[in-house]
């Protein structure tokens, strides 16, 4: 899925990317850019060899409505989209990206709507945040059989190490001291 990589360093700005740009991982995860940078971050991307998964509701100035997510797959296409919204993972699906629905461990009424969400929608992977719950990690991958990826409040490499046992595919993480291979 994500040819072995289980750390996907997440970034908030420039700065990072430029430092993802520079790093032998081949995925990122692309957090709260302005839509006037989605370009060149695609285009830099692309020639430097590197995927991006682009998380569509922190894109500022997008809407997140159907017409968005068509512009995102259709013009930057992302090798991925992280997403809460139905039409967002839908049209990623239709286009052919992957489509990785985000899921908020609130409580259990929050899980059993996510889990019949993703049973209606059947993302390729759930990005199961916080990801520091190995026990629900093992929960929601047995449930829906869908691929987990861990994220959120993940501080250490302990936390790494736990997320993956339990059997994350992969953690997501804006925190730069993580994004070495485990």
């Amino acid at each position: 899925m994500f040819n072995g990589q289980t750390i996907i360093p997440a970034v908030k700005n420039m700065q990072d990317f430029e430092k993802v740009l520079e790093r032998d991982e081949k995925f990122f995860v692309a957090l709260e850019l302005h839509i006037s940078q989605l370009g060149s971050v695609r285009k830099y991307a692309r020639k430097a060899d590197k995927k991006m998964i682009l998380h569509a509701d922190l894109v500022q100035g997008l809407k997140n409505d159907r017409y968005a997510a068509e512009f995102l797959s259709q013009t930057i296409k992302p090798a991925g989209i992280i997403s809460t919204r139905v039409d967002m993972l839908k049209t990623a699906k239709k286009n052919n990206i992957m489509a990785i629905q985000r899921l908020f461990l609130l409580d259990t009424i929050a899980l059993h709507t996510s889990l019949q969400l993703a049973r209606t929608i059947k993302p390729d992977v759930i990005e199961l945040l916080p990801g520091i719950i190995p026990s629900y990690i093992r929960k929601v991958h047995e449930e829906t059989g869908i691929d987990i990826i861990a994220g959120g409040l993940i501080e250490t490499e302990h936390d790494v190490k736990q997320a993956i046992d339990a059997g994350a595919k992969a953690v997501t993480t804006s925190r730069q001291d993580l994004w070495k291979a485990v």
